[in-house]
Protein backbone atom coordinates (compact mmCIF):
# COMPACT_ATOMS: atom_id res chain seq x y z
CA UNK A 1 0.00 0.00 0.00
CA UNK A 2 1.22 3.61 -0.86
CA UNK A 3 2.05 5.89 0.95
CA UNK A 4 -0.47 7.74 -0.28
CA UNK A 5 -3.21 5.70 0.06
CA UNK A 6 -2.65 5.04 3.84
CA UNK A 7 -3.28 8.33 4.75
CA UNK A 8 -6.12 8.89 2.48
CA UNK A 9 -7.07 5.47 4.24
CA UNK A 10 -6.39 7.20 7.97
CA UNK A 11 -8.14 9.88 6.88
CA UNK A 12 -11.48 8.62 5.66
CA UNK A 13 -11.15 6.15 8.32
CA UNK A 14 -11.36 9.05 11.14
CA UNK A 15 -13.74 10.75 9.78
CA UNK A 16 -16.43 8.05 9.49
CA UNK A 17 -15.52 7.24 13.20
CA UNK A 18 -16.20 10.74 13.91
CA UNK A 19 -19.75 10.80 11.98
CA UNK A 20 -21.06 7.89 13.84
CA UNK A 21 -20.30 8.53 17.75
CA UNK A 22 -23.58 9.44 19.01
CA UNK A 23 -24.54 13.43 20.49
CA UNK A 24 -24.94 12.78 23.77
CA UNK A 25 -27.24 14.68 26.04
CA UNK A 26 -27.76 15.60 29.41
CA UNK A 27 -30.78 15.32 31.36
CA UNK A 28 -30.87 18.39 33.13
CA UNK A 29 -30.64 21.75 31.18
CA UNK A 30 -28.80 25.01 32.32
CA UNK A 31 -31.38 28.60 31.93
CA UNK A 32 -30.46 30.62 28.94
CA UNK A 33 -30.95 34.00 28.20
CA UNK A 34 -29.04 37.41 29.26
CA UNK A 35 -27.63 37.48 32.35
CA UNK A 36 -28.35 33.49 33.06
CA UNK A 37 -24.34 32.66 33.19
CA UNK A 38 -23.39 35.33 35.24
CA UNK A 39 -22.75 34.96 39.30
CA UNK A 40 -24.08 38.31 40.50
CA UNK A 41 -27.12 40.25 39.67
CA UNK A 42 -26.00 43.29 37.41
CA UNK A 43 -29.44 44.89 38.23
CA UNK A 44 -29.20 45.11 41.94
CA UNK A 45 -29.39 49.04 43.12
CA UNK A 46 -25.50 48.78 44.81
CA UNK A 47 -24.02 46.98 41.54
CA UNK A 48 -22.83 50.03 39.34
CA UNK A 49 -21.29 51.58 42.80
CA UNK A 50 -19.22 48.53 43.83
CA UNK A 51 -18.48 48.03 39.95
CA UNK A 52 -17.00 51.29 39.61
CA UNK A 53 -15.36 51.57 42.68
CA UNK A 54 -13.44 47.97 41.73
CA UNK A 55 -12.52 49.61 38.08
CA UNK A 56 -11.17 52.58 39.77
CA UNK A 57 -9.54 50.96 42.50
CA UNK A 58 -7.87 47.89 39.99
CA UNK A 59 -6.66 50.29 37.37
CA UNK A 60 -5.75 53.59 39.31
CA UNK A 61 -3.92 51.42 41.91
CA UNK A 62 -0.83 50.60 39.56
CA UNK A 63 -0.68 54.16 38.52
CA UNK A 64 -0.79 55.51 42.35
CA UNK A 65 2.36 53.13 42.90
CA UNK A 66 4.57 53.86 40.30
CA UNK A 67 3.69 57.95 41.45
CA UNK A 68 4.68 57.04 44.87
CA UNK A 69 7.40 54.99 44.16
CA UNK A 70 9.11 57.84 41.87
CA UNK A 71 8.15 60.38 44.48
CA UNK A 72 10.44 57.99 47.40
CA UNK A 73 13.00 57.98 45.30
CA UNK A 74 12.96 61.77 44.64
CA UNK A 75 13.12 62.53 48.15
Amino acid sequence: MSPIAAQLALRTAGRRAFSTSPKRMGGYHYPEGPRSNLPFNPQKPGFALKFIAYSVVGFGLPFGIAVWQTSKNAA
